[in-house]
């Protein structure tokens, strides 16, 4: 689009609809990841739990502060 020299407005919007899917995408996986592995470390106990805990903290960190 910017080779095309597609008016900046236009490339900006193309560029925020590329970023709310990304984060949609992003969300379903988290979603997923808490549903089942996270779930899964936490029934099995131990160290994992917590480690898987702490990973998925820093994952929604990450999601929050891009």
């Amino acid at each position: 689009m910017v080779d095309g020299e597609v008016y900046c407005i236009d490339v900006m919007t193309q560029i925020s609809a590329a970023t709310k899917a990304l984060q949609a995408v992003a969300l379903q996986l988290l979603r997923e990841h808490l549903g089942h592995c996270v779930k899964e470390a936490i029934e099995q106990g131990g160290i994992g739990a917590q480690d898987k805990i702490d990973e998925a903290n820093q994952a929604i960190k990450r999601l929050v502060c891009s």
